[in-house]
């Protein structure tokens, strides 16, 4: 090291990109300026209070230590019922479910256990920005295969063509983070005929699986032919049960897979959570009557908020499930939708994040940005105000 030449940057090249987050900058504006934040996908209510219940009993009654490695045998039980009971899938509770500290963990996990140096993983894009990130930690290469407006759709072409001889594996958000598309029945046959021509490994990132609005239908790609074998299914209760500070997610497939992730987990934090897993796994078989009146709830204030972002001229993609809404702010005269986030909460008093940032090319994302819906009627009805002065 040459002593005159100043501090080097001590981070690793291939994760200088994901230095800094969109989420943490905008969340701090809204802190600084006392914004509506829209931005970060958080409830701003408590969950139902069954679930606070089996939390407070857990708690009480002396379940606040180590659990296990693989997650209390409980909820590794619940999950594999959870999987049966909804769509027909078996799952080995003992070698097929894996436990994790959310579905962040859960996804660096199977990514690092699975690829390496000179693999490719493909995704759908706009994609939640974790994914990049776990596959530079990798040391893989990231091919993506762009779902496009309005209907949030890919092209099959595109996608036989991103997958090749260097593919590893297929990453595939359904409910999609940030469009809100719930992927059709074709849009799974098209992926499933890929991933088993091309004989790919899949991770399904399902963490919004319950909360799917108007007559759409999540269904997992592990349920179609020949793909439970190779595809493992992430999912949490952080959405599900809107406890997102609980961390409480899961892997679950063929044995085979989730114990490869299992040897990456234990390296990791190993285990957390106890209590909350435990009160997960009180909840999870009757999960159905827990999310039904979140659900119409939430149905209801993804229409509030789109009502309201069209009301001020957006266009606007109403989306099938999630938490967020996309829009476009062309038409107020924005060319670039970084730039607009960055200037809302001086300007309105709202924070939003730039969809640019989920795209690997920023400019198919440009003048779209994401709003979260996932807030009491009230707030959403006030950001919508702000926005309605700010833009008149």
């Amino acid at each position: 090291m040459n002593p005159d030449a100043g501090p080097a940057d001590p981070l690793v090249e291939r994760m200088r990109p994901f230095r800094s987050s969109i989420f943490a900058e905008m969340t701090a504006a809204a802190v600084r300026t006392g914004s509506v934040n829209l931005g970060q996908g958080f409830p701003d209510t408590d969950p139902p209070a069954a679930v606070l219940d089996a939390a407070v009993a857990a708690l009480r009654s002396g379940h606040n230590q180590y659990p296990p490695g693989t997650g209390v045998p409980e909820l590794r039980a619940a999950v594999a019922r959870h999987q049966h009971r909804r769509y027909g899938l078996e799952v080995d509770p003992e070698l097929g479910v894996q436990i994790t500290v959310g579905a962040t963990e859960a996804l660096a996990a199977a990514v690092l256990a699975l690829c390496g140096p000179g693999d490719e993983v493909v995704v759908l894009e706009p994609y939640f920005d974790l994914y990049a990130a776990v596959v530079a930690l990798a040391g893989a290469t990231l091919r993506t295969v762009t779902l496009r407006p309005p209907e949030y759709t890919f092209d099959p072409e595109e996608l036989r063509a991103a997958v090749g001889a260097r593919t590893r594996l297929v990453l595939v958000n359904s409910p999609h983070n940030p469009t809100g598309h719930v992927l059709s029945a074709d849009e799974l046959r098209i992926l499933a005929e890929v991933c088993r021509a091309a004989d790919v490994l899949v991770v399904t990132d399902e963490v919004y699986e319950h909360l799917v609005f108007d007559d759409h239908r999540h269904v997992p790609l592990a349920t179609l032919p020949g793909m439970f074998e190779r595809t493992l299914t992430v999912s949490s209760a952080g959405k599900t049960c809107s406890v997102t500070g609980w961390k409480v997610g899961w892997v679950s497939g063929p044995a085979e897979l989730v114990q490869a992730v299992r040897a990456v987990k234990q390296h990791l934090t190993y285990s957390g959570g106890t209590p909350f897993q435990v009160a997960i796994a009180g909840v999870l078989d009757d999960v159905e009557d827990v999310v039904a009146d979140l659900r119409s709830s939430l149905e209801r204030r993804r229409d509030l908020l789109c009502d309201g972002l069209e009301s001020i001229g957006l266009r606007v993609f109403r989306p099938d499930g999630t938490y967020f809404v996309t829009a476009d702010v062309a038409s107020l005269g924005v060319t670039d939708g970084l730039e607009f986030c960055r200037e809302l909460p001086e300007r309105a008093g709202v924070v939003a994040i730039p969809n640019q940032v989920f795209y690997a090319d920023p400019a198919d994302g440009r003048t779209l940005v994401r709003f979260a819906c996932c807030k009491q009627p009230e707030v959403l009805a006030e950001a919508v105000e702000r926005l309605g002065a700010a833009f008149a």
